[in-house]
């Protein structure tokens, strides 16, 4: 297609790093960067703002992770990629509108729902996915506005990054949360909660953690709390394994922390002095780590949550987990699984169940049977299951592109019969939705940024931002604007 010719029409469903670094891929690619291929990209998000997990699945005092907004801002804000914000797939916008209207679509969508644990009892009440709990926190408008957090003694099963965001929630001071952009309900929820020790169970050893030497040590930062370890966990880990650690810096530097706080438990317990936070102050709260332990049942009565049953581990002499025969009670008044998410099924768009993926091959999308559905493509999560971090989105995006630029050569795909840029507009605005767009978004920006100039954290500083929840207040600000708050 040359740049004389109508540009190549592209809608990307999904506004977080998965969609807007495959639109990015596209802008950058060879072919268009030549003028060999012009096109035109609308990108759109069922929320009405962007940025998807970044925003509404990271947690809010992990900076540096929502620094990625950043980099994001700055692709959405050079004006060649047209967001189009709460506009949901399936039902404000069919999959024959994106044929109409488009000659290739890519969905990346993610993967929000939570991984099952199948165990008995996890249906109980008191028993919550991580996924929810983190929308909660951050503030997504499609969940409510209150959260459950009257249990004193809470687990959260997993030992991956959003259980450690879990649990660094759960047992932080709402006050310090408030350097963040948590909103006003959240904090409200928090600084109320009841809970008081917080247990981190994994599966598997101190060695076989999945987060970084920072995210471990970032643990014990909170004031007024407490890290527990159990010497147990770290005396079971044999001579070879050790000899495997000290090979990797990384795990290395992991279990040494775990070592440090060891030894300076023991030590304060041999001397009989009272336990303190990293800075002397007073315990308030503790933090829980429990390695080599295996879910087997969640504990009840009358139908709520009362404990948890675990199966000490271990591993054999291939590397290979096992259970020991042993277990052990905890009790326990809430159980926060995450053991990972599971990606939502599209309407008409084949996808697999038991991966929680679109079917596709190299990002295009395929039925069931392999066979392709030119023009379909798929990136990120929905595309290859939820692992990996940023850099796996990147490297996913660079697949899929380079399939559709493929298929784009050679002239195999079908051009929409509808191409004028504003046609999709009208048909929203025909349709009732309130659609928002980039204009919107930075008018919310602004808006969130001043209900944080107005307000002040722990330390008497204002704030940053304040995040806004409710969605229709959302689509107000983008669409109209808002006075904006003011340090009177």
């Amino acid at each position: 297609m040359s740049s004389s010719q109508q540009p190549f029409r592209l809608a990307v469903i999904g506004s977080g790093p998965a969609g807007v670094y495959a639109a990015e891929t596209l802008l950058r690619s060879a072919p268009v960067k030549s003028g060999e291929l012009e096109v035109s990209i609308d990108l759109f998000d069922r929320l009405p703002a962007p940025f998807g997990l970044i925003r509404y699945g990271v947690a809010p005092d992990h900076p540096r992770i929502k620094g990625i907004i950043t980099a994001l801002h700055r692709i959405l804000g050079r004006g060649d990629i047209r967001f189009l914000g709460d506009v949901e797939f399936g039902t404000d916008l069919t999959a024959e509108d994106l044929r109409t209207h488009y000659d290739a679509v890519i969905f990346a969508t993610g993967a929000l729902k939570d991984a099952a644990l199948d165990i008995p009892g996890i249906e109980l009440e008191g028993s919550y996915g991580a996924a929810d709990f983190v929308a909660w926190y951050d503030g997504n408008p499609d969940y409510p506005r209150t959260w459950e957090l009257d249990a004193q003694s809470v687990a959260v099963i997993g030992n991956g990054n959003v259980a450690l965001d879990v649990a660094r929630v759960l047992a932080k001071s709402a006050d310090e949360l408030l350097r963040t952009e948590i909103p006003a309900n959240v904090y409200e929820g928090l600084r109320d909660a009841a809970t008081t020790d917080v247990h981190v169970f994994g599966r598997r050893g101190p060695a076989q953690t999945k987060f970084s030497p920072l995210e471990a040590r970032e643990l014990a930062h909170p004031r007024g709390l407490q890290v527990v370890m159990d010497p147990r966990d770290l005396e079971q880990i044999t001579e070879a394994e050790w000899e495997t650690i000290r090979a990797d810096k990384r795990t290395d530097q992991i279990v040494q922390t775990f070592v440090k706080w060891t030894e300076e438990q023991a030590r304060r317990e041999a001397a009989g002095e009272e336990p303190t936070d990293r800075e002397g102050n007073p315990v308030q709260r503790r933090l829980h780590l429990h390695f080599w332990h295996r879910p087997v049942e969640v504990l009840g009565e009358d139908g709520r949550v009362t404990g948890m049953r675990f199966e000490r581990t271990r591993l054999d002499p291939e590397g290979r987990l096992e259970g020991t025969g042993e277990f052990v009670d905890y009790e326990l008044g809430a159980v926060y699984r995450a053991v990972g998410y599971h990606g939502s099924e599209l309407p008409g768009i084949p996808f697999e169940p038991s991966r929680g993926v679109i079917h596709n091959v190299a990002g295009r999308v395929t039925e069931a049977d392999g066979t392709v559905i030119p023009g379909v493509y798929a990136n990120g999560w929905i595309k290859r299951g939820p692992v990996g971090l940023i850099g796996a989105t990147k490297s996913d995006a660079i697949e899929t592109v380079a399939s559709l630029l493929e298929d784009v050569s050679t002239g195999i795909l079908a051009a929409a019969p509808e191409r004028d840029d504003d046609a999709i507009l009208r048909l929203l605005e025909d349709r009732g939705v309130q659609y928002t767009t980039w204009e919107g978004w930075m008018a919310l920006d602004e808006h969130e940024k001043a209900l944080g100039a107005a307000a002040v954290d722990a330390d008497g500083e204002p704030r940053a931002r304040i995040k806004v929840v409710d969605r229709e207040e959302m689509v107000r600000v983008s669409r109209d604007g808002a006075p904006q708050p003011t340090n009177a």
